[in-house]
C-alpha cells in the first residue's frame, strides 16, 4: 500500500508551492497550454473527487467522479486557473489534506471498496492519487522532475502504462541500473538509458537523461 509514498508526494507538492509568487503562478508549466496555476487547480479539483470517492465508499455509495464528467473537469480548471498564487496555494494545501484524512480513515477491510473511478476499488484509488500527484509535481517545471521519481514509482508507472505499447512490437527497456522491463507481442524494439528516463518517455513526458534506440509511437494513456 502507497499511503507513505502519498503522504511524501503531497509534503513536496506543499514545498513546492508554498510562497508561490502571482508571476511563477502563471508562468507556462510543462503541459501545452497549461500555466502552473492549471497544474496545481487540477491537482486540488482531484484530490477532491478522490475524497468524496473515499467518503461515499465508506458508506456503501458510488458516485461519478466529477460532477458533469469531463466537459465539467475542464471547465473548473480553466475557471480556477489564473486565481492569485496564494488561493491556489490554500485550495491545493486544503484539498491534499483532506484527501489525506480520507485516506486515513480506512480500515484493512476498507480497501477493496469499489468507486466508480476507472470502476477499480479504494486500494486502486490510492495507487491513482500516487500516480497523479508524482506525475504533475514535475509538469509544474519547478525543482523536481522526473529524473527524481523513486525507482519503485517507476516500476509501478510502466506497469500501469502497458496498454501504451503498440500491438505490433516488443518493447524491451533496458535500464542502466534495475531489470530488463517488456512488454508486447512482436518486432522486438530495445531503449536503454536510465529508468527515470524511460519512465518518463513513456508517460509522455522529456526524459531529463539521453535515450538510446529507436522510440516508437506509442497508444494512447489507458
Amino acid at each position: 500500500m502507497a499511503l507513505n509514498d502519498v503522504k511524501t508526494a503531497v509534503a513536496q507538492l506543499t514545498a513546492l508551492v508554498t510562497d508561490l509568487d502571482d508571476e511563477t503562478a502563471r508562468g507556462a508549466s510543462v503541459l501545452p497550454g497549461w500555466s502552473r496555476g492549471h497544474v496545481i487547480t487540477h491537482i486540488a479539483n482531484f484530490s477532491e473527487a478522490m475524497t468524496r470517492q473515499v467518503e461515499e465508499a465508506l458508506q456503501g455509495r458510488l458516485v461519478e467522479f466529477y460532477d458533469g464528467g469531463r466537459p465539467a473537469r475542464d471547465t473548473a480548471i480553466e475557471a480556477g486557473a489564473n486565481r492569485p498564487a496564494a488561493e491556489l496555494e490554500s485550495h491545493l494545501n486544503s484539498a491534499t489534506t483532506g484527501l489525506l484524512t480520507a485516506f486515513g480513515k480506512l480500515t484493512p477491510d476498507d480497501w477493496q471498496r469499489p468507486i466508480t473511478h476507472r470502476t477499480s476499488n479504494l486500494a486502486a484509488a490510492l495507487n491513482t492519487t500516487w500516480r497523479e500527484l508524482l506525475i504533475h509535481i514535475t509538469d509544474l517545471g519547478l525543482a523536481i522532475t522526473p529524473g527524481d521519481w523513486p525507482p519503485a514509482f517507476c516500476l509501478h508507472l510502466l506497469e500501469f502504462l502497458r496498454p501504451r505499447t503498440p500491438e505490433d512490437i516488443t518493447l524491451i527497456l533496458v535500464p542502466t541500473e534495475g531489470p530488463t522491463w517488456q512488454s508486447g507481442a512482436g518486432e522486438p524494439r530495445t531503449l536503454t538509458g536510465e529508468l527515470q528516463a524511460l519512465t518518463a518517455w513513456y508517460a509522455g513526458r522529456t526524459p531529463a537523461t539521453p535515450l538510446r534506440g529507436q522510440l516508437p509511437d506509442l497508444l494512447p494513456w489507458p
